[in-house]
């Protein structure tokens, strides 16, 4: 399985996809090969996927540090905890000074699986935006 593999399935399923989502995939070039994916109608959060020997890892970004009202900083910490375990395929993380959501497949996953964990993935940033909004300036 690779990015180029993935985005020609994503784009051609159209609405016959078993998530009810269109995509739309942009590969970017870099030391590690990216596709960007793009839900029509939630591209303002694009899921980025790579994929590796071991595993295909998913990532939407969320919020920068700068954004967070520090004064609520740890609770909003807290909350992320508390919220981890009831999101499905999904899980916190922060790389540099952005927050994000990230899920991570087998790399013998069929394009099925990845269609739905990125189709979960989007879910939940959503739903992840709508509870910790008020721990954002």
């Amino acid at each position: 399985m690779n990015i180029h593999n993935i985005a020609n399935h994503l784009n051609e399923l159209g609405d016959k996809g078993h998530t009810g989502f269109q995509f739309d995939c942009y590969p970017i070039d870099g030391d590690v090969e990216v596709l960007q994916v793009n839900i029509v109608g939630r591209e303002e959060i694009p899921v980025f996927l790579s994929v590796t020997d071991n595993q295909i890892l998913c990532i939407s970004y969320l919020w920068g540090e700068d954004e967070v009202n520090q004064e609520r900083r740890a609770e909003m910490f807290e909350t992320m905890l508390e919220l981890n375990i009831p999101m499905p395929l999904s899980s916190f993380a922060k790389i540099d000074d952005k927050y994000v959501v990230y899920g991570a497949l087998s790399v013998q996953s069929s394009i099925e699986e990845i269609e739905q964990e990125l189709s979960v993935l989007s879910d939940n940033c959503l739903e992840v935006i709508d509870e910790l909004a008020d721990y954002l300036k």
